[in-house]
């Protein structure tokens, strides 16, 4: 767990980070976000200790990162936007050197790093010069020497920027997978990537956190209430009927989609402060019409980001 309280950093008159407080829990992955500029590379190098903070914590694991740096820093794997490779070595010659690095006993090396190897899938490329890598296997050296010595937290800048849509997918299952042992900070600029992986979001703007939350109670608190689109195999008068008796229902737009089978499209608005699918999913089933298809229509977070950024709300 990282903990981070009332943290500050000035550059002379300027604070680049200003009063930020959140916590990173145990086994999460948290996205952070923010536009050039906001302050988020400053915190994440505060966090990592490679800048002192002008005044407030970090702990990690309960070991400040200023007080007890060598036991703070033990407990993180870092892969900054542009991974720290040496072109010239292998990957096992760099992983090794790695090693040497962050003092990890040689007796413990051989199954760490064939476990490390296998997890981020770069078995079959271990003999070659980092230098002849593609840009994915390169990012995958960089997220394998973040996970040297075990570290319980992964902090990860940019880790899909200048891939191609299989590598980007690849690498979004590896942190998925990471995830289930580690804690996991993850910036990027590739929002989608962040909606697909994050558990919860800090949005930080101009040094201040503007935002945190998940982005599914973020999104509803934005928007106000709860939108669903259905799609339901049934009379359109009557299912909206039907609909607008359920509890937290305010509101049920038709669009009939096929008249000849009795296939109606709804828009659905609902206070977001009450689940509303079990209910339709029993009221449907009880007058036997399919439901053929429920989906969110609450913000993207590209939306909710563009939203709170440029000033429109703050959440």
């Amino acid at each position: 767990m990282i903990e981070i309280n009332n943290l500050v950093k000035r550059y002379g008159d300027k604070k680049a980070v200003n009063g930020i407080s959140f916590t990173v829990n145990d086994d999460e992955v948290l996205g952070f976000l923010g536009p050039n500029g906001a302050g988020k590379t400053t915190t994440m190098n505060i966090i990592t200790g490679y800048l002192s903070s002008t005044s407030g914590t970090v702990k990690v694991n309960g070991h400040d990162i200023l007080e007890e740096p060598e036991l703070a820093k033990k407990e993180i794997g870092y892969l900054p936007e542009n991974p720290p490779l040496y072109t010239d070595m292998t990957v096992s010659e760099y992983l090794d050197f790695i090693c040497d690095l962050k003092g990890v006993a040689k007796s413990k090396r051989k199954h760490m790093l064939e476990r490390i190897i296998s997890l981020v899938k770069i078995s079959d490329v271990t003999d070659r010069l980092i230098g002849n890598l593609s840009k994915g296997y390169k990012q995958r050296v960089g997220i394998a020497q973040a996970m040297v010595g075990d570290p319980s937290i992964l902090i990860l800048d940019e880790p899909t920027v200048g891939l191609d849509p299989n590598q980007i997918i690849e690498i979004r299952k590896l942190i998925k997978s990471l995830s289930k042992s580690h804690s996991i900070i993850i910036s990027s600029h590739i929002l989608p990537e962040i909606q697909e992986i994050a558990d919860r979001v800090v949005i930080i703007n101009k040094g201040k956190i503007a935002a945190i939350d998940s982005l599914t109670d973020l999104s509803k608190r934005l928007a106000g209430q709860t939108k669903l689109l259905l799609t339901v195999g049934g009379p359109a008068k009557e299912c909206s009927a039907k609909l607008l008796t359920v509890s937290g229902i305010s509101a049920a737009v038709p669009k009939i989609v096929n008249s000849n089978v009795s296939q109606i499209e709804l828009t659905l608005v609902g206070e977001n402060t009450t689940e509303i699918r079990s209910a339709i999913f029993f009221m449907m089933a009880k007058e036997n019409w399919p439901i053929l298809e429920m989906r969110s229509l609450d913000p993207t977070l590209e939306e909710v980001f563009l939203n709170i950024t440029a000033g429109k709300r703050r959440a």
